[in-house]
């Protein structure tokens, strides 16, 4: 099979865009329509997630992440009066920040921020960011002290909003959880588990599937073209890697649940494929080049053009096969953001 050497290419329309959460727009979070491709035949379904248990079988092993969201959008002000949206990306050493500086457009949209020089900003609620330099890695956000009252996560609880990229209307913070979410930490939802309702998880593990959870506390998603991810910090539990390899060795398959599973599980396995337990911050960069180690398949949602996450993709699908199933799901009206439709790609 042919190689693509160039991005994928597909158009994602006007009405492809999920402006609200599907328990708003249908029957409830499961009511999304869910994409099933498999590699080994190149074949595309489509399905419902409702339905996703009979893409599985039993001993197979869904990862979970266990990260909630922190409401890290907050109003800004420039020291000559301009209005900016700051959004709190993670943590970074010595108890400074990664921030991303927004300007605001239409109902609560964003687009990225102006040329900044070192400054202090003023924050909404009393607090400021000290913009110190433009992170090393991702250029576009800046390193920060923030200076506040309150804990920062205390802060944005108190101050924040969901980081939104498309105008619209405004959700809760409740719409941006997952039901897995036991610790807040991300930025962002890791929006692949949002589909998922209790009833379904129960269903899974009575046909013999095992759920099992891991945390990676998303940063930011709104990098250009040609950024890659910027540090994330993550743990797997020991009895995640225990359950992952003795399940593997009995010929089970590892699905991850979105691509900040897979980013956690990559930087923890071994070059023989087993799976260690850890935690830290991972700068971990998955590519076709590197491949994939601890996963055999991925439940994801649908990612924008030229997008990072497209290179993660392409280490479980050949890229003109990628390529097709993202052309599919622009012809056919699959929704895409976070609170759109999913794909699950299988061996």
């Amino acid at each position: 099979m042919t190689v693509l050497t160039r991005p994928i290419e597909f158009t994602v329309p006007d009405s492809g865009i999920a402006t609200s959460p599907a328990e708003f727009r249908g029957s409830g979070r499961d009511d999304v329509r869910l994409m099933v491709t498999r590699r080994s035949s190149m074949s595309i379904e489509h399905d419902s997630f409702p339905r996703l248990g009979r893409h599985l079988s039993p001993g197979d092993v869904v990862v979970v992440n266990t990260s909630g969201t922190v409401p890290a959008a907050v109003d800004g002000w420039t020291r000559g009066g301009r209005r900016l949206k700051v959004h709190f990306a993670t943590p970074v050493a010595g108890g400074l920040w990664a921030i991303e500086v927004r300007v605001p457009i239409g109902a609560g949209g964003t687009e990225p921020g102006p040329a900044l020089e070192p400054q202090t900003l003023q924050l909404a609620g009393g607090a400021s960011a000290h913009l110190l330099a433009p992170s090393p890695r991702t250029p576009r956000l800046w390193v920060a002290a923030i200076e506040s009252d309150a804990e920062v996560v205390s802060y944005l609880q108190a101050n924040g909003e969901p980081i939104r990229y498309v105008s619209g209307t405004t959700w809760p913070i409740s719409a941006y959880q997952t039901i897995f979410a036991t610790e807040t930490g991300s930025a962002e939802m890791p929006s692949a588990g949002r589909p998922f309702t209790p009833s379904q998880v129960t269903s899974l593990v009575a046909t013999g599937v095992t759920v099992v959870p891991v945390v990676l506390h998303a940063g930011v998603s709104s990098y250009e073209e040609g950024e890659s991810p910027g540090e994330e910090r993550y743990e797997v539990p020991a009895a995640t890697a225990t359950t992952l390899n003795a399940l593997r060795a009995l010929g089970g398959r590892v699905i991850a649940v979105g691509t900040t599973v897979v980013r956690a599980l990559e930087s923890v396995v071994d070059r023989t494929g087993t799976i260690h337990p850890g935690a830290g911050v991972t700068d971990l960069i998955v590519t076709r080049e590197r491949g994939v180690r601890a996963v055999d398949g991925l439940l994801t949602g649908w990612h924008e053009p030229r997008s990072s996450h497209l290179r993660l993709l392409e280490t479980l699908l050949p890229a003109e096969h990628l390529e097709m199933v993202y052309q599919e799901a622009a012809a056919a009206g699959y929704l895409w953001h976070e609170f759109g439709d999913e794909l699950l790609i299988l061996p």
